[in-house]
């Protein structure tokens, strides 16, 4: 099984040079990553350009014009460039622990994507992990969501389940099998403006007679403090979600297959 490593970003460079920091010290290494920028200024290119001379793993750098928060199309793009069978999502703002692609290539299984939990760094976390890059563990000052700091194989099992809902969806540790994404079309464009588009896709994915897997203590995230986003969009995109549950969709009309063409 071929793993794609998709990262998100956008005028972040600090905490993407962290996150790809972050990958090369990974137990199992995925087969390429892709940092899925939704227009970044060129300091972001020439940080990607820069790792990617001495990566140890395919580093990719896909870019779209900036026009706004489009994160739904900056994912279908990268999808869509991606080699592998296996697509694992996460945010330029999350920091890896050593086994979290070895922890998702375990929970992969076909009929399943899969939902990760994060660990929410305080800012003064954050500025640590600057300083130091030093890990917080369940016994750090300052950690929010302090359990998902613990990486167990004997708990994620008793742990991990299927919970076919929406709740908790994040696509900063997220993943699917490439061709469960392509069922269903990828993440609907019409999206845009912070909110909602993942729920969205995971709405249709279930539609799709698919299980969501809920993973416990494993593939554990460190996700950076940061100003919250705008949410002037949410009616708007709450909309969206609205009609694809009310209407059961499986497909979106504005997704993946636009870039077949």
């Amino acid at each position: 099984m071929k793993v794609t490593l998709i990262i998100t970003t956008y005028n972040w460079k600090e905490a993407l040079e962290l996150v790809l920091t972050s990958v090369k010290s990974q137990t199992a290494m995925p087969d390429e990553v892709i940092v899925a920028d939704d227009g970044s200024r060129d300091d972001t290119k020439k940080l990607v350009a820069e790792f990617s001379r001495n990566y140890p793993t395919k580093l990719l750098h896909s870019w779209q014009e900036d026009k706004g928060f489009r994160a739904a199309k900056s994912r279908n793009k990268a999808i869509f460039k991606s080699s592998s069978d296996y697509i694992v999502m996460i945010d330029g703002d999350i920091v890896l622990h050593p086994n979290f692609i070895r922890n998702h290539i375990a929970a992969a299984q076909e009929g399943y994507f899969v939902q990760g939990g994060r660990v929410s760094l305080t800012k003064a976390n954050t500025v640590e992990q600057f300083k130091n890059f030093k890990l917080p563990n369940l016994f750090s000052n300052g950690v929010k969501n302090r359990k998902n700091t613990i990486e167990s194989t004997f708990l994620s099992k008793l742990f991990t389940r299927t919970w076919n809902s929406d709740k908790s969806t994040r696509t900063c540790n997220f993943a699917a099998w490439k061709s469960d994404l392509f069922k269903v079309n990828g993440f609907n464009e019409g999206f845009e403006g912070w909110g909602r588009e993942d729920s969205e896709l995971v709405i249709r994915m279930l539609n799709a007679n698919l299980n969501r897997k809920y993973l416990k203590f494993a593939a554990v995230g460190y996700h950076l403090h940061h100003q919250e986003n705008e949410r002037a969009s949410l009616a708007k995109n709450d909309l969206l979600l609205t009609e694809t549950i009310t209407k059961n969709l499986v497909r979106c009309d504005d997704g993946l297959d636009k870039y077949s063409n």
